[in-house]
């Protein structure tokens, strides 16, 4: 009998044909949207945390607070300084303190103009092998620079690539940062970081008198003793700048990061996106869901002569019920399954294209059998819950009166 409630459903439905798919259109919206931004946001939440794969336990980085959007500390209202540099320093597990300049440059090659980042290399030789081993670098042609190599650079590895400037960069060619010239001595391996392989590697004396800085520092990095006194470390620095500056706790205008903060900073700013995103998916939803009852309400009054000649030949409520029911469950469901369909074609569409766009940046899609499950069940719910009303309502229906009509 099931069976047969369902053939009788699946017919009536194509027998619609374009009313059906239209109606389901709301679904199919929210389910791929919902479908494919988890699978893409579980894919960056991977590709994210992967730029910050250079970061070590055994360093912090201290910033003054930002004012708007721009690299590290160089918006900050008042910059860090030599002063700052000594009393974390002077802080007991602190091996080395290393100031960073972190800064953006118009590149001028081939006639092609483009901003990039520019990264102050250390004066001190220890700094400068720290620095490099931080972020994993490992040269692909040429040498590694120094502060001693005055008037010379290094970049990252999708910096060279045709793509950027129309024409592939090598070792020896010079480029125009900022009005000036510059030769480009080496050229990184690519690391997977967007951040490191689109990056230019300047001598800090250099980068200072190009931008006019003095005493400026971005922000500073502290190598720890002890990795695994990094928290103890870490508020000791925070207590000392505060008795520096006469702040009291809470109303610090810098910041003392581990590494194990930037990465929940990051986790904490994609789940706030996914959660917004799926808001608005849902609201997608919520209108399938209304196109569902609205088309159940209006196949009611259709139909209600067909309702009356069933009752007429015995059919009972529940029957009627179950037959409106099954309906309006089916457009849920097949909304559901064409919705997971395309949101998945959707979201390795806008991978491909975002991988190859962002060059380092390798984003995956995240394939999550529970996620299309629960997505095509949910679809499905809201199917039979939009047509709760409209097939109680058919139900119900007095067969003299609907034949009458």
């Amino acid at each position: 009998m099931l069976g047969d409630y369902f053939f009788l459903a699946l017919n009536n439905l194509r027998q619609r044909g374009l009313r059906s798919w239209l109606t389901m259109l709301g679904i199919f919206i929210g389910i791929a949207a919902v479908v494919s931004l988890i699978s893409l946001g579980n894919g960056l939440e991977q590709a994210v945390i992967g730029q910050f794969g250079s970061l070590d336990t055994d360093k912090l980085t201290i910033q003054n607070q930002g004012t708007g959007f721009g690299p590290p500390g160089s918006t900050a209202p008042r910059q860090l300084t030599e002063d700052d540099m000594e009393l974390i320093e002077s802080v007991q597990g602190v091996d080395l303190a290393i100031p960073r300049l972190i800064r953006v440059v118009s590149v001028e090659y081939n006639d092609v103009v483009r901003f990039k980042g520019v990264i102050n290399v250390p004066k001190e030789e220890r700094e400068v092998e720290i620095m490099y081993d931080s972020v994993n670098a490992e040269i692909d042609q040429g040498r590694l620079i120094t502060e001693e190599d005055r008037g010379k650079v290094i970049i990252g590895g999708s910096f060279a690539t045709e793509e950027e400037f129309r024409k592939k960069i090598g070792v020896g060619t010079n480029l125009d940062i900022n009005g000036e010239s510059f030769e480009v001595i080496g050229i990184l391996e690519k690391t997977g970081s967007f951040f490191i392989d689109s990056e230019i590697f300047m001598p800090e004396q250099d980068l200072r008198e190009l931008l006019g800085l003095e005493n400026e520092i971005d922000l500073i990095v502290a190598q720890v003793e002890d990795p695994d006194r990094i928290e103890q470390v870490a508020e000791e620095i925070e207590r000392k700048l505060r008795k520096d500056r006469n702040q009291d706790i809470g109303e610090e205008d810098f910041s003392v990061q581990t590494p194990l903060q930037s990465l929940e900073a990051v986790s904490t700013i994609l789940n706030i996106i996914n959660l917004i995103v799926s808001g608005i998916a849902a609201v997608s939803l919520l209108i399938g869901g209304i196109g569902i009852a609205n088309t159940m309400f209006t196949s009611v009054l259709e139909r209600r002569k067909e309702i009356g000649i069933m009752k007429a030949i015995g059919a009972k409520n529940k029957d009627i019920l179950y037959i409106f029911m099954l309906e309006s469950a089916l457009l849920g469901l097949v909304g559901g399954i064409v919705g997971a369909a395309l949101g998945l074609a959707l979201a390795f569409v806008v991978s491909s294209s975002a991988s190859a766009f962002l060059g380092g940046i390798n984003l995956q899609v995240t394939f999550s059998l529970p996620l299309i499950l629960a997505s095509i069940s949910f679809s499905l719910l809201i199917g039979i819950f939009s047509g709760i009303v409209p097939a109680y309502q058919a139900s119900k229906m007095n067969p003299v009166e609907a034949l009458r009509k």
